[in-house]
């Protein structure tokens, strides 16, 4: 990107964490394979960043941000959206019987077997997942607004207090720094 032009860059990045995903991964995988979202997102935002790209590349976080809190901590990392589809899930009726890629969901919602679709309801489910949506923003804002920003695109590292294992805390920004921009970039 960097020898091609900006013009080349991709329009956004999704980082995923490595904890296992729906359930279809396999399970080597899942517990052996790839980083944890809270060392992978810090980095490819620091990435961003140090290149001059952050202007450029829309940063998106996934990887089991299922609550407000964890969303709220991804924009503080860097992230400029939040992806949730296990939260979705949960909202629609998810189990998490670990079976999404047998085509045997008992809950109807990772089957295209038309017996075992008939337990997702949409005309039920579709208030649950629109409640879920409303509730996870409002909350996200709520966090914000406690912050002392006026929205959640405001949130920054400096406002994450993460708990060590001694049971003290440490500032998100000296854990990981906000690296120097890039010369002549405008992050």
């Amino acid at each position: 990107m960097l020898a091609r032009g900006l013009e080349f860059a991709p329009d956004f990045f999704v980082v995923d964490g490595g904890e296992g995903g729906s359930g279809a991964a396999p399970q080597a995988l899942a517990d052996h394979v790839g980083l944890s979202i809270d060392e992978a997102l810090p980095r490819v935002a620091d990435a961003l960043v140090a290149a001059g790209l952050k202007p450029r590349i829309r940063l998106v976080a996934s990887g089991k941000l299922v609550t407000s809190a964890r969303a709220a901590w991804a924009l503080c990392c860097g992230a400029d959206f939040v992806n949730t589809a296990r939260g979705f899930m949960f909202a629609l009726g998810c189990i998490q019987a670990l079976r999404c890629h047998t085509n045997t969901c008992p809950t109807g919602v990772t089957t295209h077997n038309p017996r075992l679709q008939r337990g997702l309801v949409v005309e039920e489910k579709y208030l649950r997942v629109a409640g879920y949506a409303t509730n996870m923003n409002r909350e996200i804002d709520m966090i914000a607004h406690s912050c002392g920003a006026r929205h959640a695109r405001e949130l920054e590292r400096r406002h994450v207090r993460l708990v060590q294992p001694t049971g003290g805390t440490v500032a998100l920004d000296v854990l990981h720094p906000v690296p120097a921009r890039a010369p002549g970039g405008t992050a």
